[in-house]
């Protein structure tokens, strides 16, 4: 039997259905008996759980899907969640009596090596979360700095590059490429808070993001307390990172630099090594000093922007600076293709193409604003030999690889010898019998998209 406490978590009784097929949830299945009643303006708390930005927040959640907490809730099961306990949970959210379920706990791989702690907040977590958001946000971004592009309204990391090869142009040839060592697990919570104070009066508010950086990290079966770190994983993290790092971006401003910063990303563009040197020196004495973050010297260099990258992009060495792919985005596309062909092993080609073609257009898409095209013209061209070698090791026996070569086109004759020729996979998948007999037209009939031609398209559209 559920008691009033329940608000703040879900338990679900032995026997229910939890793992049956999840009913699609709208905002219109939260009847108005939820009583979420006209708030006022003048408190922040207030306009934080009005209905219209409760159900802004809702929407998103569900939108944003995302893995339960520990507390094991879908968003398919908040509605519900919500028709029960949305008066109580409101009453707390007012009353400063509301505290947060623990976090739970996920690892996964960086791009670069290593790994990445997560924590992933409930369901619920997640909504009011949301809505804090969204009514922080308009407070908060219009005193950004320009130069700050990473989870803000109308800001994406497209510009952040575009802005790095505006600044190269403009003769700042020398990057300061800063690397802050496990920044989001490193947050000082008394310096974040007192930041966030400069702007927010409501007390109740203020308590509130104090809890959910406190909230426990649930590992091993146990909550661990933190007094660090804001784990990502959450709506309101990356504004808050925004908030603690503004001090940077300004003093950055009162210096007179020229520089990106998206998230914990952060390159300074000037004109020689040794102001690099200097800028790399003081930067990092004043991060350390005053937000008490850790610069990690053996990954932060002053180098040449077109060695360092930046956001998967990279520049040329022209005095005109063109925007290439970084040699690391496209070591990563490579082994994501690989892996996505191992598990094609036995299966038909246009499945295979078939769970290939979002991973491509979605790489396409982002790496859309590229002016140099022949290492995509490279990519496309190594794709193609990958899936031929798929197909020549799904044919195996030497009797089924004449008999597909003829079907596919060729005499009888180079069929034969081609099927015998005792050379590997990837060297068949390059010679001239296959590239004959699956074109790249061949590929295109059967659902592969060109990475190249993507990017183009786009480029004509924008």
């Amino acid at each position: 039997m559920k008691t009033e406490t329940d608000a703040n978590t879900v338990t679900h009784p032995e026997g229910q259905e939890q793992n049956s097929t999840p009913r699609p949830v709208s905002v219109e299945t939260i009847p108005a008996s939820l009583s979420w009643t006209k708030a006022e303006s003048a408190s922040l708390m207030e306009r934080v759980v009005d209905p219209v930005n409760m159900e802004g927040a809702y929407r998103k959640v569900v939108a944003n899907k995302g893995a339960p907490g520990v507390d094991s809730m879908t968003v398919h099961q908040l509605a519900g969640h919500l028709k029960q306990y949305w008066p109580t949970l409101r009453e707390r959210l007012l009353a400063d009596a509301y505290h947060p379920s623990p976090i739970r706990a996920a690892v996964i791989p960086k791009p670069k090596g290593g790994t990445r702690q997560l924590g992933i907040p409930t369901v619920t977590d997640r909504l009011i979360q949301q809505a804090l958001l969204q009514v922080l946000m308009p407070i908060f971004d219009p005193a950004f700095s320009a130069s700050s592009y990473g989870y803000r309204p109308r800001r994406n990391a497209k510009q952040a590059v575009s802005a790095m090869k505006a600044h190269v142009t403009a003769g700042h040839r020398w990057v300061v490429d800063l690397d802050l060592e496990a920044f989001f697990d490193r947050v000082n919570h008394d310096l974040l808070m007192a930041r966030v104070a400069r702007r927010v009066n409501d007390k109740r508010v203020l308590r509130l993001i104090r809890r959910y950086l406190e909230a426990g990290l649930f590992q091993h079966g146990l909550p661990t307390p933190r007094r660090q770190g804001t784990p990502q994983g959450g709506p309101l993290s990356p504004l808050l990172a925004n908030i603690l790092l503004d001090d940077m971006d300004k003093e950055l401003e009162r210096r007179g630099h020229r520089f990106c910063r998206y998230a914990d990303d952060v390159q300074v563009y000037v004109k020689s090594w040794r102001a690099g040197e200097r800028v790399m020196d003081s930067l990092s004495e004043y991060l350390e000093n005053s937000l008490r973050l850790t610069v990690n010297r053996h990954k932060s260099a002053v180098d040449r922007p077109w060695k360092r990258g930046y956001l998967g992009y990279s520049l040329t060495r022209h005095k005109q600076p063109k925007l290439t792919l970084a040699k690391t985005s496209l070591k990563r596309m490579m082994q994501r293709v690989r892996e996505i062909l191992k598990r094609g092993k036995g299966r038909n080609i246009q499945r295979v193409i078939e769970g290939l073609r979002p991973v491509l257009r979605g790489w396409a898409n982002y790496f859309s604003f590229v002016d140099v095209k022949r290492p995509l013209e490279a990519l496309d061209q190594w794709i193609r030999r990958r899936l031929r070698g798929l197909l020549w090791r799904q044919w195996k026996r030497r009797a089924t690889r004449r008999r597909k070569l003829r079907g596919l086109g060729l005499d009888a004759y180079r069929a034969w010898k081609s099927a015998g020729n005792g050379r590997g996979p990837w060297w068949n998948a390059g010679a001239s019998h296959m590239n004959q007999a699956l074109p790249r037209k061949w590929f295109y009939d059967q659902g592969l998209i060109s990475i190249l031609d993507t990017v183009r398209w786009l480029k004509r559209c924008s």
